[in-house]
């Protein structure tokens, strides 16, 4: 039950420093709705309240009485059908097999593999690594005489080479100096001479061709663009910005006439609506609602307390009713009715039991004896009586021969081998 103030009414501990909280000021519209608001809240409340602490009284019993034990009992019956086969078939069935699975492997796998790795790859490894170090060792012997032999022909070889480089070099040198170097004077002393004659003929035929691109591409190509191509240009650019010009007006008059047409017809009214309508009757409604929901707080409180006191009541009733009077009989009529059934009756016969147990004990255990001792003697009768085993005596030493025995090929003196 709901017996705390709600936070609204808790006192707030105020900061230090802080200025203490204004109350807030409350209309005429609200001190005239609260009272009645109150008064049918409450009466609706109240039956409500108790049937809902009913409910819950009767759930907390019906879980504490039915729901746990019966949700405990589904869980070990869940637990015996689902989890511990499961559990089972792991501990004893699969835990086993794998380590009998393991142990198989180990022996038939693992110590072979290592028995065949020391007794058998190893010595054929060592053999095999000796075998390779000698034909590396041979091969590197060869291939060091085949390397000096090679070495000896390059340098034959080398030897021959240059000398024909050199003679080919020395003709070379000869054929420069008493060929080529005159032929090159005489060309140079040819091109000496044409060199100003060629450069005029250049320079005339530049200008020729200057004074023709200029006069006959540059010249009617600036004027074209002076006279045509920038007026032309002029006149499309004026009219481009004077259709921007006129579509912008165009579109700004419509913009604003539908803004106008808008702000008027619907703006205007809305804002009127809002303002003098929906406002008021909002502000209106936040108080009923706000007197509605702390009269519901309330009126629950109220009837918290009356379903209390009420719960309260009818629990002293079932205790005078029924509680006092079952004490009663159990203090008054049933606790001295069973010390005298336990005095009188259950002690003797349990006494009687414990001698009657006695008795059968020993009489049990008597017929064991006898007959434990009936087949010993028949036993005895059938194959007769058991040979005693012979004693040897601890001082006589048994590691050496007597003085009056001889040692021969089948008799030892040692311990081990001593029969």
């Amino acid at each position: 039950m709901d017996l705390e103030k709600p936070p609204a009414e808790r006192p707030v501990a105020q900061a230090e420093g802080t200025p203490p909280a204004v109350p807030r000021a409350e209309g005429c519209l609200a001190v005239a709705i609260r009272i009645p608001v109150r008064i049918v809240v409450l009466v609706l409340v109240v039956p409500v309240r108790m049937a809902w602490d009913a409910l819950v009284v009767g759930g907390r019993f019906l879980r504490d009485t039915v729901l746990r034990p019966v949700g405990r009992v589904l869980a070990r019956v869940a637990w015996a059908v689902f989890v511990w086969p499961w559990v089972a078939l792991w501990r004893y069935v699969l835990v086993p097999v794998g380590r009998a699975l393991a142990w198989l492997g180990h022996v038939l796998v693992v110590v072979p593999a290592v028995w065949l790795y020391r007794t058998v790859l190893t010595p054929i490894g060592h053999a095999i690594a000796r075998v390779a170090r000698g034909v590396w060792a041979a091969l590197a012997w060869a291939a060091r005489g085949i390397g000096a032999a090679l070495a000896w022909a390059a340098r034959g070889i080398g030897a021959g080479i240059a000398r024909v480089l050199g003679g080919i070099a020395v003709g070379l040198a000869r054929v420069y100096t008493r060929v080529l170097t005159p032929v090159g004077h005489a060309i140079a002393w040819l091109f000496k001479g044409l060199g100003p004659a060629l450069a005029a003929v250049g320079v005339a035929v530049y200008t020729v061709v200057a004074w023709l691109v200029r006069y006959l591409v540059v010249a009617p190509a600036m004027w074209l663009y002076e006279w045509v191509l920038a007026p032309v240009g002029r006149g499309i650019a004026w009219l481009t910005r004077g259709l921007v010009w006129l579509v912008r007006m165009i579109f700004t008059g419509i913009g604003a006439a539908i803004h106008w047409t808008l702000r008027i017809l619907l703006v205007l009214p809305a804002l009127a609506v809002w303002r003098w309508v929906l406002v008021p009757v909002g502000r209106v409604l936040a108080v009923i609602g706000r007197e509605i929901g702390e009269a519901l707080g309330h009126a629950w409180r109220v009837a918290g307390h009356m379903s209390l006191a009420v719960g309260r009541f009818l629990g002293r009733l079932f205790r005078w009713i029924f509680v006092e009077p079952v004490r009663w009989v159990y203090q008054a009529v049933l606790t001295p009715l069973g010390h005298v059934i336990r005095d009188a009756v259950l002690r003797p016969a349990a006494e009687a039991a414990r001698s009657v147990r006695r008795a059968t004990r020993q009489a049990l255990a008597a017929a064991r004896e006898s007959t434990r001792q009936a087949r010993a003697d028949f036993r005895r009768m059938l194959f007769g009586a058991p040979r005693e085993p012979e004693r040897v005596p601890l001082s006589k030493p048994h590691r050496e021969p007597q003085p009056g025995e001889t040692r021969t090929l089948g008799s030892s003196t040692t311990a081990l081998t001593k029969d």
